[in-house]
């Protein structure tokens, strides 16, 4: 009889301690992924562009599309990776899409930076057709804003895996006479 009371007491005792250590686990835990794996927005960069090539058309109607080679650099400030899928950067003139780049697969490592090198074609009459175009010109300065949204999944501590979508927006002006470029540029990430 007294060996039953006193392994049911050592049960109960070692029940309670496991459990409030579980708990205990459990709000460091959920600490933890509201402080330090709370997702944070990446910064983006773009590097200086070089020509590639022009294309231009006389027949039927005159086109002329320029392509840029584009370098963008994202620094993931995540404790997690990113893995995204193909997807398109699109470059607008006064609410008209003028450039399109294609945006290869690829992954992001936690806390790193990754270049995503790209081809920009810019569609050269879209441009110039549009009715702000000479205005801008003779003021010597023109606006743009870029629109880039990838789906992809986050991979924290290579066993947790969360789809994610990032999109990124930046209103670019160039000041024709410096050949200064300003950009400002914002990011979210939606899980």
């Amino acid at each position: 009889m007294v060996c039953g009371k006193r392994s049911s007491k050592c049960l109960k005792c070692c029940c309670g301690i496991t459990s409030i250590l579980l708990i205990i686990v459990l709000i460091v835990l959920i600490i933890l992924f509201f402080t330090l794996f709370k997702p944070k927005e990446p910064k983006i960069t773009a590097k200086p562009v070089d020509l590639e090539k022009i294309n231009l058309l006389f027949f039927p109607t005159i086109q002329l599309n320029v392509t840029l080679g584009v370098v963008v650099t994202v620094d993931n400030r995540n404790y997690g990776g990113f893995k995204y899928q193909n997807g398109t950067a699109y470059v607008s003139y006064h609410g008209v899409v003028v450039a399109e780049a294609p945006v290869e697969d690829g992954r992001i490592p936690a806390r790193g930076k990754q270049n995503i090198s790209s081809s920009l074609t810019i569609f050269a009459d879209k441009l110039i057709s549009n009715s702000n175009f000479l205005g801008d010109i003779l003021s010597g300065v023109m606006n743009f804003s870029s629109t880039t949204t990838l789906h992809g999944e986050v991979i924290v501590l290579k066993y947790f895996k969360q789809k994610a979508t990032s999109s990124s927006s930046c209103d670019i002006s160039i000041v024709l006479q410096s050949q200064i470029i300003d950009s400002v540029c914002e990011s979210k990430v939606e899980l």
